[in-house]
């Protein structure tokens, strides 16, 4: 199995509720940092694009 490489969200403040995320060619992986190894979704590229559109959206109303 390939080692994953995990990122901290640059939105993430100092503490314990942070969003960490690594890709693979085939899934976007997401967790939190209060359990790295427990992975809280999983998605198809073009789904996590998706959702990352909505968000931006949702934030500039």
């Amino acid at each position: 199995m390939t080692q994953l490489t995990w990122q901290k969200s640059s939105y993430c403040a100092q503490g314990d509720s942070c969003v960490h995320v690594t890709a693979t060619t085939e899934t976007i992986h997401l967790t939190e940092s209060a359990d790295p190894d427990g992975v809280i979704l999983d998605a198809h590229p073009a789904a996590f694009d998706a959702l990352l559109a909505v968000l931006k959206k949702e934030t500039h109303r």
